[in-house]
């Protein structure tokens, strides 16, 4: 509760609830011609009701329900069973039959019992737990940034017997000799959805590497070209910041988008430096050639990407997507032209 922007705070322990139970005294109520099965039935007519019939009245469509139940006044307490009488049916023996059609009070039928209602059990995974629950408020949107801060402090507790507590987050405890913790509800949605689109995204590159192998019969060229994905986050991350919004599943789509697009940009340029080389220019001529005839086109492309993601950038949901388009597309394209060729001319003039 004291941890800031955590709202909300509950968990399904429930509070002991006291009930009380009428147990029919069966050797009573067999000696006064009364059956288990009749007092039963009594006690749900006199505090449940009973429908007993139908009214019809005037022109109404539907007919009104006839209940018999005692008056709320007549059936609020236990001492009301005094009230409540059950006719003896004279079974058994001789005397009880003589006594048949006597009323009895149920008081003199039935023990009243205080018990501790029982409470409900959850499990999950076949394990027994207690559910804590909470939500999360003002500047802090990501469950994330609140596990963290309640991490510090679970790890401070002392239970008894030396016990303590190591919070889990992806997997359940491997042992139920000991109390344990795992997060779950948003956090573990957040993690299915990173982990897949992180998978995502290196099945991307790998996509990438092999097309880029495929078109230029080199290993190490590609390398050199993929090289402006990882300047994409020299933007993407500064960019979050200056916004100040959380780096999100959407901003990872973005990132995953913008991966794609940063590499054309690397496929122009070093494309153009082999077109001049085969055609006998001289490396940093070729370069340099590359960097001025390039420019042009690359800044139009990345250009139209940052505008086309302008329009997202108020909406809540996108919000992460357009940031990473932007500012990565930006700073990316600035390093790109700077850095791919200056480490592709020192990579061929060391294979020279």
């Amino acid at each position: 509760r004291e941890t800031p922007g955590v709202v909300d705070v509950d968990w399904v322990v429930e509070d002991d609830r006291k009930t009380v139970d009428l147990v029919v005294q069966k050797e009573r109520a067999a000696l006064r011609g009364v059956s288990t099965e009749q007092i039963a039935q009594t006690l749900r007519i006199s505090l449940g009701g009973m429908d007993v019939g139908v009214l019809h009245a005037g022109n109404d469509k539907d007919p009104v329900k006839i209940r018999v139940r005692l008056p709320q006044a007549q059936r609020s307490s236990l001492r009301d069973l005094d009230g409540i009488f059950v006719q003896s049916q004279g079974m058994g023996s001789l005397t009880t039959r003589l006594r048949a059609g006597e009323m009895i009070p149920l008081s003199e039928l039935v023990k009243v019992e205080d018990k501790i209602q029982d409470k409900s059990i959850y499990r999950k995974d076949l394990r027994r737990v207690v559910y804590v629950t909470a939500d999360v408020a003002g500047a802090t949107e990501s469950p994330v940034y609140a596990m963290l801060e309640m991490d510090k402090k679970i790890k401070q507790l002392k239970l008894p017997g030396g016990y303590g507590i190591e919070p889990l987050y992806t997997s359940p405890p491997s042992k139920e000799d000991r109390p344990a913790m795992k997060w779950d509800g948003e956090w573990q949605i957040t993690f299915e959805v990173f982990r897949d689109l992180g998978t995502a995204f290196a099945v991307v590159l790998v996509i990438i590497y092999l097309l880029i192998v495929g078109w230029f019969q080199s290993f190490r060229t590609p390398l050199i070209m993929m090289i402006s994905i990882p300047l994409s986050l020299v933007g993407i991350i500064p960019g979050h910041l200056i916004h100040g919004a959380f780096f999100t599943a959407t901003s990872m789509i973005g990132m995953i988008a913008l991966a794609g697009i940063m590499v054309r940009n690397s496929v122009l340029l070093i494309d153009f430096i082999q077109i001049r080389r085969d055609e006998g220019i001289e490396l940093k001529q070729a370069i340099i050639e590359s960097a001025a005839v390039r420019t042009r086109p690359i800044i139009l492309t990345s250009g139209a990407v940052v505008i086309g993601s302008v329009i997202m950038l108020f909406d809540p949901i996108f919000q992460g997507l357009a940031i990473s388009m932007i500012w990565g597309g930006v700073l990316s394209t600035v390093l790109t032209l700077v850095v791919v060729p200056l480490v592709y001319y020192i990579a061929e003039k060391k294979s020279a």
